[in-house]
């Protein structure tokens, strides 16, 4: 199967590190012109100069300030029809759901569902009018099987997931797709948080923690950012026109449920 995505303008939050860089090198490839979207500038030219392809650009906006994402969505709206929305932030830290802070919760909402909505709010009227739109949320398989001491992210995930499905009944009719990606384990600096956090709390030694989790996975180790993001570009395809208010688990097997 070729992906072919000539032609696509792709948003890609959270883009310059782990799951969202893959993402944006793999579209790139694929053909789309991509508007990477991080906080980070000097971290997003050097993504932007690893891009395979031409006419990419980058858009600075940090995901705790909901207004500062909201203005790079209206910008960027303003200045290109955006086909592809891959939402993908960094997760809430660890911890029970009992023993956090209500601000936790809040904090999180805003970071995650709230920046979801402003961006695909800008970028639907534009999705409409081409008749092709893929909105892409980067969440966790805890939303099919909650994740023990990722209360605050157990919580918030599950609102995206709802608010994704309710967005993708909405918008099929207008040849727009709303889908979620559920990576499990997955080398990226917040798997390696989590391990070393775990490590700390429980003293116990880090490569224990691994094996412990590893042990988990059918697999037998943990997932590579690319292989989410194959995920990822086929979803955004005229592939997968027909897929649609669903959840994709890239896990090597390891959600006890289907």
């Amino acid at each position: 199967m070729i992906i072919d995505i000539k032609g696509k303008t792709a948003v890609v939050c959270g883009s310059t590190a782990g799951i969202g860089k893959a993402a944006a090198m793999e579209l790139a490839a694929s053909g789309a012109t991509v508007i990477l979207l991080a906080r980070n500038e000097k971290k997003l030219k050097q993504t932007l100069a690893e891009l395979p392809g031409t006419g990419h650009s980058y858009n600075v906006a940090d995901f705790s300030n909901n207004a500062q994402v909201a203005e790079a969505a209206a910008r960027i709206a303003a200045a290109h029809t955006v086909h592809i929305l891959v939402n993908n932030t960094g997760g809430p830290p660890a911890g029970p759901a009992h023993t956090s802070e209500t601000t936790a919760f809040i904090e999180a909402f805003q970071n995650h569902l709230i920046n979801n909505h402003n961006l695909a709010q800008a970028f639907i009227p534009g999705m409409k009018a081409a008749g092709y739109g893929r909105i892409i949320n980067v969440i966790s398989t805890s939303i099919k099987v909650p994740l023990p001491n990722l209360g605050v992210s157990n919580t918030i995930r599950g609102a995206v997931g709802n608010w994704s499905k309710t967005l993708a009944n909405e918008l099929a009719a207008f040849g727009i797709t709303v889908n979620n990606v559920l990576p499990g384990a997955t080398e990226t600096e917040r798997l390696s948080r989590i391990i070393e956090n775990k490590s700390t709390k429980t003293g116990t030694d880090i490569d224990a923690v691994k094996a412990e989790m590893l042990h988990e996975i059918p697999a037998g180790r943990f997932g590579k950012p690319q292989e989410v993001a194959n995920a990822i570009c086929f979803l955004a395809s005229d592939k997968a026109a027909y897929i649609n208010g669903t959840n994709v688990v890239v896990d090597g097997g390891r959600t006890a449920c289907l």
